[in-house]
């Protein structure tokens, strides 16, 4: 995935692109350094409006100790900007998996009506700025969900900027090509090098990085904008902040060479999904991990988890998914591979879909999940084996008797390792494992031995003794 190329000059932060598009990982001065801080950290969606009752940036400060408590290091608050006036009422245009026709709607964030506005519901800009700043505080790092690809019909890029737009023939604006999108339209990422969309748009990032001192970017659907833009956009990103974050919405390995720190681990979600049902053998794990070896190498950083805001309003909750095997997978997201995401309201054990173009709050007086997301983050950070990317361990799969029920591995860095054994089957089964007293138990009450029991629906962990 290294890509070396003949040597030249470093490009300014606001040069044109195309005269930094051909830059890559690998050169002597320029290449993607993973932020320090980034190497044992864990993930946190922030559902603004849903979180709390009152739906703002205020309310949400005051449950910051609580997160960071759960062992949270990187709050991702989802879009943060204005909505377009048709997504917020909805009709026969708007985006039918969203709003249905005639009825009313909040509109869905992920339509944006100013990159360099917050949304009024939420709050001020300098409300922002305060929970940035008390989340700085408390050792956490946030990102805003940053939504490139589309604009609101009514955006006011729609009136000052109409080149940036990919228009029909009859020079009207037009819903992204091949989706149901009816309430954004398409930006012309095509030409976006001439028409100026790319400088405009990493303008509008670097804005929020300067003024509320944003750490890094959540970018949505990032595969369907060009690599040679996000390559821009963190270049700029890093001559204002050097230890930017980001995390790209999509699998795309080229991501990973110069823009991305990180991206979503959707195939192994979807194998996960059908596992945890038991539509599918165990040995759909092994085969998406080899896989995600072979694309992705072990130095990229890759996001695991079992719900997010995507799969949590379309696809059901974790119950509805994977019935059972929730916290079995769970588990298996926290500790296989990649850095551990926990969605708003996952800690709380959550049994409702939070459809977030509607207002809804999630049900904070059962936290019963949190010594198990507690247990993950600590797990992550403590472990040097589990760490993201090149700074941890890849698994190394350990053979079993029911290749189509349980799944167990051994990762290893340093003086640290991590054992887990996952049984998704409705049976206990008896695994040899190979661990022995040097061992204690991280996760589950089963001691350690050459052989255990891990009973039906369970992920067991051990940890090596200091």
């Amino acid at each position: 995935m290294l890509m070396v190329l003949p040597s030249c000059d470093n490009p300014g932060a606001n040069d044109p692109t195309s005269s930094t598009e051909s830059l890559g990982q690998g050169t002597s001065g320029d290449r993607l350094i993973h932020p320090d801080w980034s190497k044992n950290a864990t993930i946190y969606e922030v559902n603004v409006r849903q979180h709390t009752p009152e739906g703002t940036f205020l309310a949400f400060q005051s449950d910051l100790p609580r997160i960071q408590a759960l062992g949270t290091d990187i709050l991702w608050l989802m879009p943060v900007h204005p909505i377009g006036e048709l997504n917020r009422k909805g009709g026969e245009n708007a985006n039918n998996y969203m709003v249905q026709p005639g009825s009313s709607s909040l509109g869905s964030p992920y339509s944006a009506q100013s990159y360099v506005e917050v949304n009024p519901a939420f709050g001020t800009i300098n409300d922002l700025r305060n929970l940035v700043a008390a989340a700085h505080e408390l050792g956490m790092k946030v990102i805003l969900d940053w939504v490139a690809n589309h604009t609101a019909f009514d955006s006011d890029w729609t009136e000052t900027n109409r080149s940036f737009f990919l228009l029909d023939e009859a020079g009207n604006l037009q819903p992204p090509t091949g989706t149901d999108w009816w309430d954004v339209t398409q930006l012309d990422w095509e030409h976006g090098q001439e028409n100026g969309l790319y400088d405009a748009m990493a303008d509008a990032m670097e804005f929020w990085v300067a003024e509320a001192d944003i750490d890094g970017f959540r970018c949505d659907v990032a595969g369907k904008v060009p690599t040679s833009f996000w390559n821009k956009a963190r270049r700029q990103l890093e001559r204002v902040k050097p230890e930017v974050f980001m995390l790209a919405e999509a699998e795309v390995p080229d991501h990973h060479d110069r823009a991305f720190d990180m991206s979503y681990a959707w195939h192994m979600h979807h194998v996960m999904n059908q596992v945890a049902r038991m539509e599918w053998s165990v040995d759909s794990i092994r085969s998406a991990l080899a896989m995600d070896s072979m694309l992705f190498g072990e130095d990229a950083y890759r996001m695991m988890f079992v719900t997010n805001h995507d799969e949590n309003s379309w696809n059901g909750t974790i119950a509805e998914r994977m019935g059972p095997n929730g916290d079995a997978m769970a588990m298996l997201a926290g500790t296989l591979f990649g850095m551990p995401l926990v969605y708003s309201g996952q800690e709380a054990g959550i049994s409702k879909r939070l459809r977030f173009f509607e207002k809804d709050t999630v049900i904070w007086g059962d936290y019963s999940k949190t010594n198990l997301y507690q247990t993950i983050n600590a797990l992550h950070h403590d472990e040097e084996a589990l760490w993201n990317g090149p700074f941890g361990g890849w698994p190394e799969l350990i053979p079993t008797d029911f290749h189509d029920e349980v799944v167990a591995w051994k990762r290893t860095k340093g003086e640290s390792e991590v054992v887990v054994a996952s049984n998704f089957g409705n049976e206990n089964r008896v695994v040899a494992v190979g661990i022995d007293t040097t061992y204690a138990i991280a996760w589950g009450d089963i001691e350690p031995a050459g052989q255990v029991e891990v009973p039906a629906h369970q992920t067991l962990v051990w940890k090596k003794k200091p």
